[in-house]
C-alpha cells in the first residue's frame, strides 16, 4: 500500500517558462509551504540562481498531498534546470523518477531545449503530462500551442493542462494528474537494498549528505551501508526525507526518495550515480547510468600561487554539488599550477568561476575556453588534445580531428536570414529546415563545436531578438584544418592566451585579439611587441609605445648636439630595460578572447 500512494516525477521546461514559480505553487497548494514564504523563490535558493532567473541545481522535495477521495499521497518533485549546459542535472533528475510534467509557456511556444529534455524522459520511458503555463498572459496563444504539443507527442487535447504559476490557476488539476497518470514505482520492498545517488552535497558539519532513490528494499538508521563503486563500508548515521528541511526518520522505504549521512569528508568517496546496497545481504549495482561528457575546456588557475592546495579542496567539494564538473592537475609557464577542467559549456564555465568566488572565496584566472580534439601522428599514434600545450609538433602530425554538433534552432520565418548568414559563417552546414507551425520554424545544422563555445549563443539572441531557441547535441570527429596559435609578449610565448583555431578564421582572430590585448596591457618605460603566431610564422602585430619622460626638458637654448646626446642615453638605458623586463598580464587580458567583437 505504501508503494501504490508515491509518486515520483520532475519538471522539465525551457529557462524562462516559469517553471520555478509554478513549483512554489505546487507546494503552496499542498500545505508545504506558506503563503509568506511564497514571496520569496523556495527551491531555487542559490543566489546565482535568483540573479540570474534561472535553475542552476536541481532540487528535490517531497510533497504530502490528500487526494479527492481522502486517500493521502506522497508526491517526490525534483526541479530541474533548463539551460542545455546543465542538462546532465536532468538525465540524474530522470532516471530516479516515474514521470514528468511537460512545461510549455503559452506566450512563447515550445523551445529547442524542451524538446531535447522531453526525448530524454521519453528515453527513460517516463508518463508525460503536458502543461500549457502563462494561459492568464496577454500574448498567450493557447489554441496554436496545444496544436504543436499534440504534433510533438501524439496526445489527445484533453490531456494538456492549462495552468498559470503566477495566478495560481490549474494547480489542483495538476496535482490530481500527477495522481492519476503517473504510476507508482515498480520495487519490491522485501528484495535486498539498492538505492541509486543521484545528488550530493557537502556540509562543513556533517559531512557529505547523499541523496538517492530506493530501488528495491529500504534504509535503515545505523545500518551498514555499502556504496559499490568505492567498495567501501559505513554506518548510515543519519536517514531521513526531503522535506522543505531535511527531516529525520528511522527508516526510508522502497520507492521513495530520501537522504543519508554517514560522516563522509572525503569528496573522492561519493560518486553520483553510484549504488548504495546492504553490507550484510549485498545486491547488484543499477545499470544505465551515463558519465558525463565534457564539451567545453579552460584552465582555472589561483591567483596566488600558494592558495594551490586550497583551490584543490573547493574544487573537490563543488564537484559533489556539481557531478558535472571534471578536473585535472594542469601547470602554466605563465601561471603556475591549476586545473584544466571541462565543461558542458560556456554558461556552466561562468556559473562554476562565480561559484568558487561566492560560496568558496577563491578569485581564480581563467584561460580560453577550447574544445577537445584528437589529433594522429606520423606513427600512426592517437592523442587527445585538451588545450593548446598538448598538440603534437606540426611536422609529425598526419591529421587533427575536431568534434562537430547538430545544432536545432527553433525560430520564427522572418528571423531565417539573420540565422543563416550566423551559422554559415561559423562554418555550419544547413541539414533540415521545416515548419513546425505557420510562425516557427526549425532549423537544422552540422557546425563545429569550437565555432560556438565562445559567443554563438550571444549572437543569435542579438540576431533574432530573442525570438530564438537553441539546442544541441554532439556527433562525431571530423578531420579539419586546426592549427595553433601562439601569443608573444617581447618574443616570450604567454601560454596561457594561445588557442587551437581553424586555419581560415587564424588571421583574423590573431589580429583582433593583438588589438585587445593592446588596449589591456598597461604600458611600460619600454615598448612591448604583441604578436600572434602560428609556428614561426607571424600573422598579426601591435606594438605598445613606452612612456616617455622628456629628458631634453633641462636642455634650454645651447647646440642640439647636447639634446641628441641625452636621447641616445635613453635609448641605450630602455633597450637594457627591454631585455630583463617583464610584462605584468592583467586578469581582464585572458577573458579579451571572449569578448573580441565587443
Amino acid at each position: 500500500m505504501v508503494m501504490k500512494n508515491i509518486r515520483n516525477f520532475c519538471i522539465i521546461a525551457h529557462i524562462d517558462h516559469g517553471k520555478s514559480t509554478l513549483a512554489d505553487r505546487l507546494l503552496q497548494a499542498t500545505n508545504t509551504i506558506s503563503e509568506r514564504d511564497m514571496m520569496d523563490q523556495v527551491l531555487d535558493d542559490m543566489d546565482l540562481e535568483r540573479e540570474k532567473g534561472i535553475t542552476i541545481k536541481s532540487h528535490a522535495i517531497q510533497i504530502n498531498y490528500k487526494y479527492k477521495n481522502g486517500e493521502d499521497y506522497t508526491l517526490n518533485l525534483i526541479d530541474t534546470p533548463g539551460h542545455v549546459d546543465f542538462s546532465y542535472e536532468v538525465s540524474r533528475a530522470l532516471a530516479a523518477c516515474e514521470g514528468a510534467l511537460l512545461l510549455v509557456d503559452a506566450t512563447q511556444g515550445i523551445q529547442a531545449q524542451t524538446i531535447s529534455n522531453l526525448y530524454l524522459a521519453i528515453e527513460n520511458d517516463l508518463e508525460i503530462i503536458p502543461v500549457i503555463n502563462k494561459i492568464d498572459m496577454d500574448g498567450a496563444m493557447i489554441e496554436e500551442v496545444t496544436d504543436q504539443i499534440i504534433e510533438l507527442i501524439g496526445c489527445k487535447k484533453e490531456d494538456i493542462l492549462l495552468a498559470s504559476g503566477r495566478a495560481g490557476i490549474g494547480i489542483t488539476e495538476i496535482l490530481e494528474g500527477i495522481v492519476e497518470r503517473i504510476p507508482s514505482p515498480k520495487g519490491n520492498p522485501e528484495a535486498p537494498l539498492q538505492a541509486l545517488i543521484f545528488d550530493c552535497v557537502f556540509n562543513p558539519f556533517r559531512g557529505i549528505i547523499v541523496y538517492y532513490r530506493i530501488v528495491n528494499g529500504s534504509i535503515r538508521k545505523n545500518e551498514k551501508i555499502k556504496f559499490v563503486s568505492t567498495d567501501q563500508e559505513y554506518d548510515a548515521d543519519e536517514v531521513g526525507i526531503l522535506k522543505l528541511k531535511m527531516q529525520q526518520t528511522q527508516i526510508v522505504d522502497c520507492g521513495n526518495v530520501g537522504y543519508l549521512i554517514t560522516g563522509i569528508k572525503n569528496a573522492k568517496e561519493v560518486k553520483v550515480g553510484d549504488t548504495i546496497i546492504s553490507a550484510a545481504n549485498p545486491a547488484e549495482a543499477i545499470q544505465g547510468f551515463e558519465e558525463v561528457k565534457p564539451m567545453v575546456f579552460a584552465g582555472i588557475f589561483p591567483v596566488v600561487t600558494d592558495d594551490f592546495e586550497e583551490l584543490r579542496d573547493c574544487m573537490e567539494k563543488l564537484q559533489l554539488n556539481d557531478a558535472s564538473l571534471t578536473f585535472e592537475l594542469e601547470t602554466s609557464q605563465a601561471l603556475g599550477f591549476g586545473f584544466r577542467c571541462g565543461f558542458l559549456g560556456l554558461l556552466h564555465m561562468e556559473i562554476i568561476q562565480e561559484r568558487l568566488e561566492r560560496e568558496f572565496d577563491q578569485t581564480v584566472i581563467t584561460t580560453v575556453p577550447n574544445v577537445s580534439f584528437v589529433a594522429y601522428t606520423t606513427r600512426g599514434e592517437k592523442i587527445n588534445v585538451n588545450n593548446p600545450t598538448e598538440m603534437p609538433d606540426p611536422t609529425q602530425m598526419d591529421r587533427i580531428e575536431e568534434p562537430f554538433i547538430k545544432a536545432q534552432i527553433i525560430t520564427k520565418p522572418e528571423y531565417i536570414g539573420n540565422i543563416m548568414t550566423l551559422c554559415l559563417g561559423k562554418r555550419g552546414i544547413l541539414i533540415n529546415q521545416s515548419y513546425l507551425t505557420q510562425t516557427r520554424v526549425e532549423l537544422i545544422f552540422e557546425m563545429p563545436l569550437t565555432e560556438i563555445v565562445f559567443d554563438f549563443y550571444d549572437k543569435l539572441k542579438s540576431q533574432t531578438r530573442g525570438y530564438a531557441s537553441f539546442d544541441y547535441h554532439p556527433l562525431e570527429y571530423r578531420e579539419s584544418d586546426i592549427v595553433k596559435m601562439d601569443i608573444l609578449l617581447n618574443s616570450e610565448k604567454v601560454d596561457a592566451l594561445s588557442a587551437l583555431i581553424h586555419r581560415s578564421r587564424a588571421q583574423e582572430f590573431g589580429r583582433k585579439l593583438c588589438e585587445k590585448l593592446k588596449e589591456l596591457l598597461p604600458r611600460q618605460q619600454f615598448q612591448i611587441a604583441i604578436q600572434a603566431a602560428i609556428g614561426a610564422k607571424i600573422v598579426a602585430r601591435e606594438n605598445i609605445s613606452a612612456m616617455r619622460k622628456d629628458v631634453t626638458a633641462k636642455c634650454y637654448g645651447g647646440d642640439i648636439s647636447r639634446k641628441r646626446k641625452l636621447l641616445e642615453k635613453q635609448k641605450e638605458g630602455k633597450k637594457r630595460m627591454r631585455q630583463i623586463g617583464n610584462v605584468e598580464v592583467p586578469q581582464e587580458a585572458f577573458l579579451a578572447v571572449l569578448k573580441l567583437d565587443d
